[in-house]
């Protein structure tokens, strides 16, 4: 314990001219004397929160640690211009609570927690009130004013500037069993609370994760990493809720996708932004896309420079390149300058500061991983995005039915119950070819939906007054929209 007030310290304030000494709001505060006490406050106003000339304190702080209520609660239901000041610090930086606790003021204590005083406030010497609360308990043999502090949820694991907590600054005085059995109940009782709400949070966050994984159609492997990732984070926090050291997280999980164009790259990389950043691996869902025009100049330095601007846009959360084979020219040329920006990139990926995501077509993105060192190096989860297949694609239109945002053309409208997954994946195997397919994969998907709403238009009357006819893709619609597909 840092210090004890001595009686000059408690507040005394008085001027040492015998007969002619002039009572101090300060004195009235220390003695309780309410009516004095009224009338000096009411005459100035401004002495409201006056610190005396001993040790800075208040009149709030006196009247709390020598238990004078009336001048308490006088204060805290002071209707004045200006407010008490419930946390003002004296000198060694402790408030109206951490002295009421220190001298045993219960009931003082209690108008101030009830008035909002902050129970984990901390002194110069970083002491709760609670912490000083236990030496007054020891002294007083009397738990009265520990309890009201446990009752207003007192942290029992607070540490001070010497790393002691309350528990320890009882062993360090003299040992008190029923002290002991008490503060030790209730920190055990706020670690089973705290387990229960990261449980809670967890459960929610679990929840929020399988959501945005049912909008990922196929991506078993992927789907399995980020269930991973995010497992290990939760179970973190519910470690650290009960108390338990861990080690701090990695490095960010720098990725590479590798597929053909409309099999989902960009869009799993907008729902890991926001995964990610659920779960606490990412401070933001900020997902920039970039291309090569984003980052490579014309000119000797324009490279560095807008590579550095797009990662800048991109600290935070994730650094999308897209067709990032293209950085890297299949034959030496020295006036290309995409390897600058290549290079301006993988500078960034060991900071911490921006997850970086490579996508692009299979066989050109293998060209970079193995010859770039660098690459293969910070790259350490290649996810490969198959061709969808048929009933794949069927189930991206479904979930895209379901998802339509506000301002979509296709908003509102609903499929035909006749419109099942399986009957749209034998009408895409039917009429498309697998080199469609393959070419266009989610694109073919956007096709579908938006010829479907065009042939809709076209067959309804002019005089269609029906709302459900209005709204209902029949899968008519999708026949007549596979017949404009590009060969």
């Amino acid at each position: 314990m840092k210090r004890r007030h001595s009686d000059m310290e408690n507040g005394q304030d008085k001027q040492s001219s015998g007969s002619e000494k002039r009572t101090t709001i300060h004195d009235c505060a220390q003695s309780g004397d309410i009516d004095g006490f009224e009338k000096l406050l009411q005459d100035n106003p401004s002495l409201l929160n006056e610190r005396n000339a001993i040790i800075l304190q208040t009149p709030l702080h006196l009247s709390a640690s020598n238990n004078k209520t009336e001048i308490v609660k006088f204060l805290l239901e002071w209707k004045g211009y200006d407010k008490v000041d419930l946390e003002a610090k004296n000198m060694y930086g402790e408030t109206p609570l951490h002295v009421a606790a220190e001298n045993g003021c219960n009931e003082a204590a209690r108008l101030l927690l009830d008035h909002g005083a902050v129970v984990e406030a901390k002194t110069k010497y970083g002491m709760t009130p609670l912490m000083l609360s236990v030496c007054h308990s020891i002294r007083a043999e009397d738990c009265s004013i520990v309890e009201t502090l446990l009752k207003n949820n007192a942290d029992c694991d607070a540490r001070d500037d010497e790393g002691m907590t309350p528990v320890d600054h009882l062993s360090k005085i003299q040992e008190n069993v029923k002290l002991r059995d008490l503060l030790l109940s209730h920190q055990q009782e706020r670690q089973d609370k705290k387990l229960l709400e990261a449980c809670r949070k967890q459960k929610e966050k679990i929840n929020a994760l399988e959501k945005e994984l049912s909008n990922i159609v196929g991506l078993h492997e992927l789907k399995m990493q980020l269930r991973k990732w995010a497992k290990g984070l939760l179970l973190n926090e519910r470690r650290k809720a009960v108390g338990l050291e861990i080690g701090t997280a990695g490095k960010l999980p720098h990725m590479a996708f590798l597929g053909n164009p409309g099999t989902g790259k960009t869009m799993v990389a907008r729902i890991l932004g926001r995964l990610l950043y659920g779960v606490g691996i990412l401070q933001t869902d900020n997902v920039k896309e970039v291309q090569r025009t984003d980052l490579v100049g014309e000119h000797v330095g324009d490279t560095g420079y807008k590579t550095r601007k797009m990662i800048k846009k991109a600290e935070g959360g994730i650094l999308f390149v897209d067709e990032a084979y293209r950085l890297m020219p299949k034959d030496t040329c020295p006036s290309d300058f995409g390897l600058e920006a290549l290079e301006e990139i993988m500078s960034c990926m060991d900071n911490g500061k921006v997850l970086v995501i490579f996508a692009g077509y299979n066989e050109a993105m293998q060209r970079i991983i193995s010859s770039n060192e660098g690459f293969s190096r910070r790259v350490t989860n290649i996810f490969k995005f198959e061709d969808l297949s048929c009933e794949e694609l069927a189930n991206v239109l479904h979930i895209k039915m379901k998802n339509q945002a506000e301002d979509s053309l296709l908003h509102g409208f609903k499929l035909h119950f006749s419109c099942t997954v399986d009957v749209i994946a034998e009408l895409i195997e039917r009429v498309t070819t697998e080199k469609q397919r393959m070419q266009m994969n989610g694109g073919l998907v956007d096709i579908m939906l938006n010829n479907a709403k065009g042939n809709l238009d076209l067959r309804l009357s002019d005089d269609c007054a029906d709302r459900d006819e209005l709204l209902t893709i029949k899968l008519e619609d999708f026949e007549a929209a596979l017949r404009f597909l590009p060969q």
